[in-house]
């Protein structure tokens, strides 16, 4: 619609109410503190406060989803926002059966966990494995509890048929199998249904209904309005667009290390345009250095794959895991980084971290117990870069080796097998392994696990591994080549 208008609004809000008062099916409103998702939350706050309080019969509750890696300035608006909502919606003056809930990935979903701790590479198209451990699941855990509790639940959110062509398609797609009016069927969850009160409104209209309408729980949304203009690259936020006018309504902000994008232009475009900003320069350099080209990033990259396998591809080995070198600079450059930010950045981010204490906690014992790094490189690096005792009495450690026993065996293997360049870690893991299982009554996988570290480890250096999986990648190739299918009998 080209201009919205009062009558337009009273629509919307009408509609919503029909559809509470239609059942006691729970809501669950999507919320990210955008400009959609706050007005649907706007919206469904204003219907609600028309609304009788006997008639207020069932809860809406208000997800945001907090990847731990958002941009530093929209997770504090995100969250302060979710407590001033809560503050409102229980104001005796008119108490809303509203409540908020900020959701988090479990902690060995994290993005760090990941990335520095299981050293996956960062995510890229053909490797997307952030947004569902981030993002999705989250929120679908959440959803599956409430449907395990109330059985059935409507899903509010902010969706909209202008946000692009195949949204819209998708968007119709579902109103055609709409089981009832206003309701479509969601596509991930059985008795859960998908309630899109602004799906025909464009981006002007959401910015014309939120500078017109205040926000009812006293969440600026001018302010919502300046962090957009800030994201974009000329400062502007105009609220009437054109094919060729660049606009915040289309801004998106997205976590601070996102890869997926070549480059972080909200990010980029926040520094730019507001001086304030300016400490959030290292992590943007940080994002860039993790965000290195396909050929860099390979060269950081064991070129076995995480189980120890090979994989040939295009006449070389595909890389798998980051190496523990690598990792150890992530991890150091990340608390750096922290650091740095921390001091320089505004008060209110100094409380924020870019790591948590669980995911370090995490990682230290993956580099322990998965990678068999006994050298326990963490609480070191961790030391070495914040001044501070690295304290965590909850991991048990190798009792019988640690980082001198590491440097003594890397010395030795050095020494007495100066081209097999796998061998400290082979010898590495065995010995982690075997002093582990010591304090084991079961030792039934034990030798299962040695064989499984001595085969990652059959190779002299990457040009063996290579050739190897070269003459077997021909003998596969030449065996398809000689199976005549006609001859063929069962």
């Amino acid at each position: 619609m080209p201009n919205l208008t009062k009558d337009d609004i009273r629509i919307v809000i009408d509609t919503i109410k029909e559809v509470y008062l239609a059942d006691k099916i729970p809501w669950i409103c999507g919320y990210s503190g955008g400009k959609d998702s706050t007005a649907v939350v706007q919206l469904v706050w204003t219907a609600l406060s028309e609304l009788p309080e006997e008639k207020l019969h069932k809860p809406v509750h208000v997800i945001s989803t907090d990847t731990l890696v958002e941009s530093p300035v929209v997770a504090l608006w995100a969250t302060r926002s979710l407590k001033r909502m809560k503050d409102a919606a229980d104001s005796p003056d008119k108490k809303l059966p509203i409540i908020p809930h900020r959701l988090v990935p479990e902690v060995t979903n994290t993005f760090w966990v990941n990335l520095i701790g299981r050293g996956y590479p960062y995510p890229r198209r053909d490797f997307r494995w952030c947004t569902d451990r981030l993002k999705i699941d989250p929120s679908n855990r959440f959803i599956k509890k409430i449907l395990d509790a109330e059985s059935e639940a409507i899903l509010v959110l902010g969706t909209r048929k202008a946000e692009s062509a195949t949204r819209k398609a998708v968007m119709e797609g579902y109103e055609k199998k709409r089981y009832r009016d206003h309701l479509s069927p969601n596509g991930s969850f059985p008795n859960s249904y998908v309630f899109t009160p602004i799906e025909n409104w464009s981006n002007d209209n959401v910015w014309q209904y939120l500078v017109q309408y205040p926000n009812p729980w006293g969440h600026s949304n001018k302010d919502l309005l300046a962090m957009y203009s800030g994201a974009s690259a000329d400062g502007e936020c105009p609220l009437v667009l054109d094919t060729s006018t660049p606009s915040c309504g289309n801004s998106r902000f997205g976590c601070w290390v996102c890869t997926m994008v070549s480059e972080d232009k909200s990010m980029a475009a926040m520094i730019q345009n507001d001086e304030e900003k300016a400490w959030m320069l290292p992590m943007l350099e940080f994002r860039n250095k993790i965000a290195a080209t396909l050929e860099e990033d390979r060269e950081r990259r064991d070129f076995r794959r995480m189980d120890g396998h090979l994989t040939w591809h295009n006449a070389r080995l595909v890389h798998g895991p980051y190496t523990q070198e690598t990792r150890k600079k992530f991890l150091t450059c990340l608390l750096e980084v922290q650091e740095l930010v921390h001091e320089i950045g505004p008060e209110e981010i100094k409380n924020v971290p870019l790591i948590t204490k669980a995911e370090l906690r995490l990682i230290r014992q993956i580099w322990l117990d998965e990678k068999h790094e006994f050298e326990d490189l963490l609480p070191k690096i961790y030391e070495s870069v914040t001044g501070k005792p690295y304290e965590d009495g909850t991991i048990s450690k190798n009792k019988y080796f640690g980082p001198a026993e590491a440097s003594i065996l890397r010395e030795a293997c050095q020494s007495v097998c100066p081209d097999e360049t796998l061998m400290y870690e082979m010898q590495r893991s065995l010995l982690d392994i075997e002093a582990k299982a010591a304090a084991i009554s079961n030792k039934r996988n034990v030798i299962q696990n040695f064989e499984q570290e001595i085969k990652k480890a059959f190779y002299r250096d990457e040009a063996d591994a290579a050739h190897i999986a070269e003459e077997r990648a021909k003998k596969i190739a030449g065996m398809q080549e000689a199976f005549d299918d006609e001859n063929w009998t069962e």
